[in-house]
Order: structure tokens, then sequence, then C-alpha cells
């Protein structure tokens, strides 16, 4: 049976943050994360250093066409990375075109023992709730990374009943065995969280990781013997991050901490209702 929850810090966080006196690696692990994604292309200094402190690995990509998935399953694997997270097509694929991409990621994902989750992320194969659902159908194996934010917001989950849509998307709540946590409300994708934040927005990404978590601990037979939470809070610089009179909402540093705090306590929840 699998068990266990890891929390890494996201590397595109670190834009406009520090300087760490022993460089980003060390605080990464001093702050008590288990690993650290890294993006395309990885910093080979920074994968090494993070290896020599214990820390687990793992990438991101882009796949535009099939024949890149084979290529970029295979770097990853030559780079020891545990599993890539994918941002599948643009979006404006016919569902011929859009079958033919999943085919090729998850031919890519056995051929080299690799797991690929694609991303629910805007731009994508996978922006909008309905369709993802209607590929599952015709491919149950796809298994994700819940960027559940861009559809949170993007798809104003709230209008028309929160439950409900959440009750729709179950078919990939079952599915998700990577998580990028990041908090949004209706109208942002990237929020500031209190401590003990009662928003109801909160409350709703709350429920989706547990859902999530609880799915991932009833599989008999994942991929990974763990599931992923990486808190990824993005700079100012691509509109993710708020600002207020020319100056960031938030303390990302902080802010990612506080996120894996409470995708600590969402899969102790999990873990009483997967019994």
């Amino acid at each position: 049976m699998p068990g266990s929850l890891r929390c890494y810090f996201n590397w595109l966080a670190l834009d406009g943050l520090g300087p760490f006196a022993d460089g980003p690696v060390a605080a990464i692990e001093a702050a008590g994360y288990d690993g650290i994604q890294f993006v395309d292309p990885v910093d080979r200094a920074a994968l090494a250093g993070a290896r020599r402190l214990g820390l687990g690995v793992c990438g991101d990509g882009r796949i535009n066409l099939a024949e890149e998935a084979g290529p970029l399953a295979h770097g990853a694997v030559e780079e020891g990375l545990e599993c890539l997270t994918i941002h599948l097509g643009w979006g404006m694929e016919d569902d011929d075109e859009g079958a033919r991409l999943i085919e090729a990621v998850l031919n890519a994902s056995m051929q080299y023992g690799i797991p690929l989750y694609v991303e629910t992320h805007r731009a994508t194969l996978f922006q909008d709730m309905q369709r993802t659902v209607k590929f599952i159908e015709r491919f149950p194996e796809l298994r994700f990374n819940g960027d559940f934010s861009h559809w949170y917001t993007g798809s104003e989950m709230v209008y028309g009943g929160f439950e409900k849509k959440l009750d729709f998307m179950q078919p990939v709540i079952e599915r998700v065995r990577f998580l990028h946590g990041r908090i949004g409300n209706p109208g942002c994708m990237q929020v500031a969280v209190t401590q003990g934040d009662t928003a109801s927005y909160v409350a709703h990404f709350r429920e989706m990781w547990t859902r999530c978590f609880a799915t991932y601990l009833r599989d008999p037979a994942p991929q990974q013997e763990f599931i992923t939470f990486t808190a990824e809070l993005l700079a100012p610089g691509i509109f993710y991050a708020r600002t207020f009179d020319g100056k960031e909402e938030s303390d990302r540093w902080e802010q990612s901490l506080r996120l894996v705090g409470i995708a600590r306590e969402c899969f102790a929840a999990a873990d009483w209702l997967a019994v």
C-alpha cells in the first residue's frame, strides 16, 4: 500500500527571493522540505546539491508535438528525476490531435519508466474540466498534476455550485498523483493565506486536496510510493502574485511553508477517510 506525502519546494518560486547565506538548496533543506521540483532546463549544480543533501528531485516540461514526449521522458530519466509534470498542448487541439498527444505521453511514460503527470493548467489540453473528464473516458490510465487554481479561478468553480463541480471532476481527483499547491479565489488565482484562514476558497482547496490524498491512499498500485505536493507560488513578473502599491502581496517563502502545513493537515485528514 502507498502511504506517504512528500512536500517539495518549487524552483520557480525562488524568483526574487534571497539571498541565502548557504545557497537556496541548503535553505530549502533546512526549512524541512523533502525535495525540489526543478524547471526545464534543470540547474545541474543545484540538482547535484540537492542529491548531496538527500533531497528528492523531480522536474517539469512542455509537450506540443507527439514526437517530443519520448525525448523529454528519456532526458528526465538521464537526469535521475523521479517524475515530470507536463504542460500538454495549447488547448486548441481537436479531439484527434489531443488523443495523439495523450497517447504519446502514456507511451513515453511506459517506455522510459517515469511518471508523466499532465497538468490541469490554462492554455493546455486540460484547461477545462469537461474536456478533461471526456478524455479520461478514453484514456483512464491518465494521471494528473492537480494545479487546481487554474480551474477554480479560470473556470469560476463557485459559480453554479462548487460541490456540483467537485463531484463532476471526481474522475480527475481519482487520478491526481502530484499537486501544485497554490490557492486562488474566484477572481485571482494566487492569493495570500493567513494562519488559520477561514475564507471559503481556502476551505474549498482543503477539500480538493484532501479528496486527492484520500483517493491516492486507496490506490493499490501507484506508480510512486508517495504523492508529491509542491507549493508553486510564482512572482509578479508573470502576473501570478498580486502587487499593491508596487509591493508584492506576501512573502512567497513564508507562504510556501504555510501551504505545506495545510497540505500535511489535509493528508492527515485523508488518512482517516481512506480507512
